[in-house]
């Protein structure tokens, strides 16, 4: 029997969480109405304050975001390899420096902190001023946009709420939708 796993591409290793599995792995929330709206990240602003000032005047406190790519003159970023403690799957390393780059695309969240502060949660794609392409989590705090304004396509979460909670299965706190609460 011939088997479809080749050494350029071998089979993805199973990933099995070291906590107690829920009976309900994905929890979800319908959002009862959203908006859409479009957003140009301000040169000179992290991808942090670009996305959370303007979304917060519009009232928008947890949203989805698609980053459509742009230059950022400084760009930090996390891979997650195996956690060798064997405690989660995974363990976030140490910000990686991309420099000046361009992000090619990029899908950022934005929900709550477990203190209810603003918290971004972006993954993307990006080239270095070398030419290597690269990706992992962002760093919004520590990725700061370029000289020219990069747009972003939003769709808000309204009704719900996204927080950071801690997850048994996974041993990490997580995203996940939650009641809303008041917004302060």
């Amino acid at each position: 029997m011939a088997s479809n796993v080749s050494a350029e591409f071998p089979r993805p290793r199973m990933l099995i969480h070291p906590g107690n599995a829920e009976p309900v792995r994905i929890r979800s929330r319908q959002a009862a109405q959203a908006r859409h709206v479009r957003l140009a990240l301000q040169p000179g602003l992290t991808l942090f304050e670009a996305l959370v000032r303007p979304l917060a005047a519009m009232g928008i406190h947890n949203a989805s975001t698609t980053i459509l790519g742009g230059v950022f003159s400084e760009l930090h970023f996390c891979v997650a390899p195996p956690d060798p403690t064997g405690r989660a799957v995974i363990a976030y390393t140490q910000p990686i420096s991309a420099g000046r780059c361009t992000l090619i695309f990029g899908n950022a969240t934005m929900g709550k902190d477990t203190r209810g502060q603003p918290l971004v949660h972006c993954h993307a794609a990006l080239r270095t001023e070398t030419g290597e392409v690269r990706g992992g989590h962002v760093v919004p705090q520590l990725a700061v946009v370029g000289s020219d304004p990069i747009p972003v396509l939003v769709t808000s979460l309204e009704g719900f709420e996204l927080r950071v909670s801690f997850d048994n299965e996974t041993n990490i706190p997580l995203l996940q939708p939650n009641t809303e609460l008041p917004h302060g």
